[in-house]
């Protein structure tokens, strides 16, 4: 059985969602923020943060852009994203490592600036690159987006749901920049009964 190591408001979110649309049992294990690293955590999770994913066999996979590619390959039928030599494979990949290294990198500079300078008088500027950047990156989905119902292929991917994660930590969700075609695609999966069950410890939208 694959074991979860997150917390709500974490990049478990879409992790969870993974293994729900996959449809295999998972046992969830919570990890409390902590001031001191628990030794025992950091076996498996070296950087100290979440999901962690455990496969059955007792490997420990982090990162959450790798977790949701290798549950593609593991589970190829499940519909988390094309599989290597199907279409869509390279825009698949290239989304996942775009909000990854873009989107996502962005997000933790505005929620953790104090990571990206050693001077305290650079706080604000850091929050306020970030939200550039951010503007600029989830411009690209939209564009993206425009005419199609998902960003890979015809049908949903754990892709789409990893910018609707990327999305509703926004800072200021209640004013975001008008991006329509991301709007469209994030209420459509708002709207999903599952995703919206596993909202509620995560609280990333309003009921």
């Amino acid at each position: 059985m694959y074991k979860l190591y997150t917390r709500a408001g974490s990049g478990g979110f879409v992790i969870e969602a993974a293994l729900k649309i996959a449809g295999v049992p998972f046992e969830q294990i919570e990890v409390p923020k902590r001031a001191e690293p628990d030794p025992e955590f950091l076996k498996i999770s070296p950087m100290n943060q979440v999901p962690v994913l455990v496969l059955p066999d007792g490997h420990a996979v982090p990162e959450t852009a790798a977790i949701c590619i290798l549950l593609g390959e593991l589970h190829p039928n499940a519909g988390l994203g094309p599989v290597a030599g199907e279409p869509g494979r390279a825009d698949f990949l290239r989304w996942l490592a775009f909000m990854t290294s873009s989107v996502y990198m962005a997000n933790l500079r505005y929620y953790y600036p104090h990571r990206s300078t050693t001077d305290t008088a650079g706080i604000e500027a850091v929050k306020k690159a970030a939200i550039i950047e951010m503007d600029k990156e989830i411009s690209v989905l939209d564009r993206a987006l425009a005419g199609r119902d998902w960003l890979v292929g015809d049908s949903r991917t754990i892709a789409d749901i990893y910018m609707l994660m990327l999305v509703c930590w926004y800072p200021g969700l209640d004013k975001l920049p008008t991006w329509p075609n991301v709007q469209r695609v994030c209420a459509r999966l708002r709207a999903d009964p599952m995703l919206a069950a596993l909202n509620d410890p995560h609280e990333m939208w309003a009921a």
